[in-house]
């Protein structure tokens, strides 16, 4: 007797339909099957399977019984195939009556008791399920309150192989999960929470730096000595971003869940991540790949901050994997398995110091480094990788005065609550595109919202010709400047946002050249 239930395979961060056909009462000894490409997780399946039949007070197969999973060009791995093989065998044996069973997406990993477990990936699972058509999906817990934030569809939480075959048939009843429910649950990091920009001590061109990035999603890079606080500044640039819009928070979730991270609990549902990668991280961990590709820091930091301190010590090569996801908003990575383009429109926060010994024009300490050293570390980083960055600012050491001022700064609230109305202004401007930030705009939108007269023209084109600016840094210093525009709430460019655009851009250019 053949039986068919459809699941689920992960490619990147998106689902494609994997059939589990089970086939059994075939001649042979009493065994288990598994073709249609599996990888190892997948073929132990067969023995998770056989032992939660067994104690769960079903029968296991007394024949050869073959399971397919289909297509068979595509790789299956992971144990989310436990749940619908041991159903499919059910069905397949007789010993479960379940008509309607083609109308579930069913995934989930069995313990020998025939309990269930979590599995990756499903958000993605719930978003194919709902454009199948499918009525809904059977899932373990925390994989079904993921599944539950998306509408229209139907989401089952089963805690064990028995609960899912009696709900099949019609034994028992269960509630599906609410998405309203489930997004009440979403808490925020309490963590992020605590920190507080109220801390930062001076540096208040940097504090205002930070404000204008954050406003556009523009990319940042602090240069200064030691302990001048920008890893303190930079960790606390997630306390005055704007919480994510719900779509963002759906793309933020399926990387994450792809990941696994959000099996662990170790994602933060409703805020915007914040990476900091070590400066040993690999190209792959950096980029994304694997045997199968799958994210990497640079998509697990979509809408939110990847924050690269000691930017020099990375290595040159895995720096230099940036320069596209950086222009783009997304990386296609091409493996023996098969190709996957990931999401990757990440806001880069970086920061250095200006010398090897981190000295360099600082009036309290004498540098040790010879100018070929400078040079050195300096041309760590390549000429077309800072290109990209759109702000470069200068965090000078603090004196003791500064350091001694027990008056707090600004807050991260009302930073937050300027960052969140030039967001607004964004949203409303870029309607009907997938852009929600100044930093994403493409030529054509540069020309259309960042219009500049004759006058302002010629201020730029003065600035361009002294620092030696590149074509990149035309359009960059334009976005900034419609940024800075927004957080002044002013419908056009005017002098003073240019001008402060256009000094972002200069700290390049007497550091590196």
């Amino acid at each position: 007797m053949l039986a068919t239930i459809a699941s689920a395979a992960l490619q990147g961060i998106d689902a494609e339909v994997v059939h589990v056909e089970v086939n059994a009462g075939e001649v042979g000894e009493p065994k288990l099957f598994i073709v249609g490409l599996p990888d190892a997780a997948v073929k132990e399946s067969g023995d998770r399977v056989w032992a939660a039949l067994n104690n769960t007070g079903f029968r296991p197969p007394r024949t050869r019984t073959t399971i397919n999973l289909a297509p068979g060009h595509l790789r299956k791995e992971g144990p989310c195939y436990d749940l619908p093989i041991a159903l499919g065998i059910l069905a397949a044996t007789g010993q479960l009556k379940a008509p309607a069973l083609g109308d579930w997406l069913i995934a989930g990993e069995l313990s020998l008791s025939g309990a269930t477990r979590p599995v990756r990936g499903a958000l993605a699972m719930a978003r194919l399920a709902r454009t199948l058509g499918k009525r809904g999906m059977l899932l373990p817990g925390l994989s079904a309150e993921e599944a539950a934030l998306v509408e229209g569809l139907e989401v089952h939480r089963v805690d064990s192989l028995d609960r899912a075959a009696r709900f099949l048939s019609g034994e028992i009843q269960l509630a599906p999960f609410d998405p309203a429910s489930a997004r009440a649950r979403v808490q925020i990091s309490s963590a992020a929470e605590a920190a507080d920009f109220s801390e930062i001590k001076g540096q208040h061109a940097l504090r205002r730096a930070v404000e204008v990035a954050v406003g556009g999603s523009h990319n940042l890079l602090m240069i200064g000595p030691p302990g001048s606080g920008k890893s303190m500044l930079a960790k606390r640039i997630p306390t005055v971003m704007p919480a994510p819009t719900l779509e963002e928070q759906l793309e933020i979730l399926s990387i994450h869940s792809a990941a696994g991270r959000t099996i662990s609990g170790e994602m933060a549902w409703g805020t915007r991540p914040f990476r900091t990668p070590h400066h040993t991280v690999s190209d792959v961990a950096l980029l994304g790949g694997g045997t199968i590709p799958g994210p990497g820091e640079i998509s697990l930091a979509h809408h939110g901050v990847l924050f690269l301190d000691e930017l020099p010590e990375f290595k040159r090569s895995a720096l230099e994997t940036l320069r596209q996801p950086l222009e783009d908003g997304e990386v296609s990575i091409s493996r023996s398995a098969g190709k996957v383009t990931l999401p990757s429109a990440f806001m880069l926060v970086a920061a250095m110091n200006p010398c090897k010994c981190g000295y360099l024009g600082d009036p309290k300490h004498e540098c040790r480094c010879s100018p070929a050293e400078v040079q050195r570390y300096r041309a760590r980083i390549s000429g077309p990788l800072l290109d990209r960055i759109d702000i470069h600012v200068d965090a000078p050491a603090l004196s003791l005065a500064e350091l001694r001022n027990e008056k707090p700064g600004e807050a991260s609230a009302p930073l937050r609550d300027r960052v969140q109305a030039a967001r607004l202004r964004q949203h409303g401007r870029f309607a009907g595109t997938k852009i929600t930030s100044n930093a994403r705009m493409s030529h054509a939108q540069i020309r259309r919202h960042c219009p500049i007269d004759s006058t302002l023209g010629d201020l730029l084109q003065q600035a361009m010709e002294q620092l030696n600016l590149s074509a990149r840094a035309y359009d960059r210093i334009l976005k900034v400047a419609r940024t800075i525009a927004d957080l002044a709430a002013a419908d056009n460019i005017e002098a003073p946002h240019l001008l402060e655009a256009i000094q972002y851009r200069s700290l390049d250019r007497t550091l590196f050249y």
